[in-house]
């Protein structure tokens, strides 16, 4: 994986606003929590994703990962940073949302940890930027796989 560039506060913003917009397609009728991703790709790409639900739960999908398959499946495997809004359903953004651990996990397998941003955010202004290895300390990876 090669190295990450840092975002510049108008990146964070673009990204921010794109996930803002992408927090309104989201289809959550069960929990009426709304949350928007918006992924930076290497080569300046922004993905977006909202999360998905299903009356089953299981079949359910977060935001963060609806953006990586997005990319993955369309042949992207180098990324940035992520940026990702929630709250309740008919609310402005409110709170911090994180990303849960599967979501985590997800970025681990394509993202560097030290290098990937995750920013977290209740607007353009008021945000928080982390790396993955912050957040997902100790994180299994592909490398834990190899073969020596």
């Amino acid at each position: 994986m090669r190295e990450s560039k840092r975002l510049t506060a108008d990146g964070i913003h673009e990204l921010v606003k794109a996930a803002i917009e992408a927090r309104r397609k989201s289809y959550s009728p069960y929990s009426h929590y709304q949350v928007g991703a918006a992924l930076l790709t290497a080569d300046g790409q922004i993905i977006r994703g909202c999360n998905i639900e299903n009356a089953a739960y299981g079949p359910s999908n977060c935001a963060e990962r609806t953006a990586f398959f997005k990319a993955v499946s369309e042949g992207m495997r180098e990324f940035e940073a992520i940026a990702i809004v929630g709250s309740p359903e008919g609310e402005e953004v409110t709170q911090y949302a994180y990303p849960c651990g599967v979501c985590r996990q997800v970025m681990r397998e394509f993202c560097e940890p030290s290098q990937f941003q995750i920013i977290v955010a209740k607007s353009e202004e008021d945000y928080r930027v982390m790396t993955l290895a912050e957040l997902l300390p100790e994180g299994f990876g592909p490398e834990n796989l190899r073969w020596q």
